[in-house]
């Protein structure tokens, strides 16, 4: 792979990692994933923008790029760590032996987070907002954007060719063979929005009120260019993604489209032998329905269109006495990313003994879910059960689309 030219003596260098391994240890990447970092040349020094973690030979191929520009480690000046996490910060150690005069540039929070993952304290600068470093006829600004998604977290800008270098923010799951916006194919584009969403789900969406805060500072920045450390970089329409992200992020409280998830989970049958009958009603009231299983989906894929989802349906069966198991796993991950404020109902069978729902209504009360009804019945359904799911989903979708 060869280096991509954002502007004059500024260049992505990038690895793309495979679909074997799971982001953050949690997230599937059944389409890869791009680490991204960026190089930038003054007529002083050089800076290099976030670093790669030893994944799918990623630093080999970022140090390969690097020395098709004419340069090798050790003539970078300037590490800039926008973010912590490892996927970003993890061949820290191994620049830092190769390259005893490298000063690190970071944000005051990150400064202990240096010392504690990596146990370096000597070369490392502290920045705030307002900060900037001039590498000779090219200056970089700062700008602390904390827990976007970890608190530690800046940006870096460059305004001469006005490239905003987010770090996590504006990224993306999935590989790509071109650079930016304005060169993806149609199969690209087609893979490229849904894992923007799925990635801001998974990754970003707890922290949604920071996002949009973060992107009000953003307006005192004119922005040409977006170049986030995974996905593309946004040449042509950076607003686009922007505006994606604010759109995400206003998700959180609700409402967010007129779309319903309906996530389901189900031991021997009874509890599944409803979803066909509630996902008719629903299509009937002409409203975008997203069907998934558990434990036989991911929950990334679940959290993914719950999110964007103003109508929720969960249906699962008591099992000893509490929730299904793989569907608690689920709440518990809706909870942690504040999938708030939905309109929501519930089905589901039992044996012996129900409990689940008892379980249930604590996730309802804390997400602030209004639940306009719960059919639940001991073994198989009977007409009475079927009628009331198949009104309480038409009233469902009635309500999402007003």
């Amino acid at each position: 792979m060869k280096p991509d030219k954002l502007a004059d003596n500024i260049y992505r260098v990038h690895a793309r990692i495979g679909t074997r391994d799971l982001f953050e240890g949690i997230w599937p990447l059944p389409n890869g994933v791009l680490l991204n970092s960026y190089i930038v040349r003054g007529t002083e020094k050089t800076a290099l923008i976030d670093l790669v973690k030893d994944w799918d030979n990623a630093v080999d191929e970022i140090s390969n790029q690097i020395s098709q520009l004419g340069l090798r480690l050790q003539d970078i000046d300037y590490l800039i760590l926008n973010h912590m996490e490892p996927d970003h910060t993890g061949s820290l150690a191994q620049l830092k032996e190769k390259n005893k005069k490298l000063v690190i540039i970071c944000s005051k929070k990150a400064v202990e987070l240096v010392k504690e993952f990596y146990g370096i304290e000597e070369g490392v600068r502290a920045v705030s907002s307002g900060d900037a470093l001039d590498l000779g006829n090219t200056v970089l600004h700062f700008e602390e954007t904390p827990n976007i998604h970890w608190p530690e977290t800046m940006m870096t800008y460059e305004p001469k060719s006005k490239i905003l270098f987010s770090c996590d923010a504006f990224g993306s799951f999935g590989r790509y063979e071109h650079c930016f916006d304005d060169e993806l194919t149609e199969e690209e584009w087609a893979l490229l929005i849904p894992e923007t969403e799925r990635y801001y789900a998974n990754i970003v969406s707890s922290f949604s009120s920071f996002v949009l805060r973060g992107i009000k500072k953003l307006e005192a920045f004119p922005i040409s260019m977006v170049a986030p450390s995974h996905g593309i970089v946004w040449r042509k329409d950076p607003q686009r993604v922007i505006r994606l992200y604010a759109d995400l992020a206003s998700y959180m409280d609700g409402p967010a489209r007129g779309e319903i998830t309906m996530v389901y989970s189900s031991m021997y049958g009874n509890t599944a032998a409803l979803v066909d009958i509630i996902k008719k009603a629903v299509e009937e009231e002409h409203v975008k329905m997203h069907l998934h299983q558990v434990p036989q989906e991911h929950a990334s894929f679940v959290l993914s269109s719950a999110w964007v989802s103003s109508g929720l349906i969960i249906g699962m069966p008591t099992y000893e006495y509490r929730m299904f198991p793989p569907m608690y796993h689920i709440l518990d991950i809706l909870e942690r990313s504040h999938v708030n404020n939905r309109k929501v109902m519930r089905f589901g069978s039992f044996g012996w003994s129900g409990g689940a729902q008892k379980q249930f209504e604590p996730f309802v009360q804390a997400l602030k879910w209004d639940c306009l009804g719960v059919v639940e019945y001991q073994g198989a359904s009977k007409q009475q059960h079927r009628e009331a799911a198949v009104a309480i989903a038409k009233q469902l979708a009635q309500t999402i689309k007003k």
